[in-house]
């Protein structure tokens, strides 16, 4: 399956960790594992699962988006594999059945709902007792080195020090930045238990495109993917990765 879903510049260590759980959920004689996927887009991470011979049910409510997730399930030809609720997260109680899923992805969501504990909430009802959750977030120690780095120290500071580490009124899409304590933290509180924390894009994110085509796509994941575990990179990556269980 490794073959078959490859991997995003930067992703590489998410999608193994996703593989290994889908091989995992196999295992237990699940032949065509339930994925949600919730805040799902242009079906990034859906199109490939489905492709890798899951089913999946897609949770988003941006149409263009949604026809952009269409046309790469009809290019890929698993359309018949993917679900839509065009809805948005408030909705996934009332659309998905509670404990249904093998595999909740929050990926790019948690930082920009309006209230991210209670959708951490909902992700830990729907997932199976022997599932798991995976949620990328951003990272703010990721963002803070990027803009030091860049010279923009004021910039660097306020988010460093501000409550939610975005800078407010300055054109900011997300609502707020994760570091590790606070997204294990918030994930607890709803009920899961961190199985896995690791970086996602320690370096790959930062390399220009000349920069980067001085590598193979395999020395790249390979750095990537012996450096994601490292405490010290993985909290300077630019997103953090989890995969969570439910607590009891």
């Amino acid at each position: 399956m490794r073959t078959e879903i490859g991997a995003a510049r930067g992703s590489s260590a998410v999608w193994r960790v996703l593989e290994d759980e889908l091989a995992r959920i196999r295992a237990r004689g699940t032949a065509e594992p339930h994925v949600v996927d919730v805040g799902g887009g242009t079906g990034v991470w859906a199109v490939p699962l489905a492709a890798a011979g899951c089913v999946v049910t897609v949770v988003e409510p941006n149409q263009n988006a949604l026809a952009t997730l269409r046309r790469r399930a009809a290019e890929r030809e698993v359309s018949g594999r993917i679900t839509v609720v065009a809805d948005d997260t408030d909705a996934l109680p009332a659309r998905v059945p509670p404990a249904s899923a093998d595999l909740v992805l929050a990926h790019g969501l948690l930082e920009i709902v309006d209230d991210p504990a209670a959708v951490a909430a909902v992700l830990a009802r729907t997932v199976s007792a022997a599932g798991a959750v995976s949620v990328l977030a951003a990272n703010r120690y990721a963002a803070v080195l990027h803009r030091a780095l860049a010279g923009r120290l004021g910039e660097a500071r306020r988010l460093l020090t501000g409550a939610d580490g975005v800078l407010s009124g300055e054109g900011e899409t997300l609502l707020r930045r994760f570091d590790t304590a606070g997204l294990t933290a918030l994930l607890e509180a709803a009920g899961l238990r961190v199985a896995l924390l690791q970086g996602d894009g320690v370096v790959s994110d930062s390399l220009g495109e000349a920069e980067a085509a001085e590598f193979t796509g395999d020395e790249l994941a390979g750095f990537e993917a012996a450096a994601c575990g490292v405490p010290t990179l993985r909290d300077i990556a630019t997103r953090l990765h989890v995969l969570a269980r439910r607590a009891e």
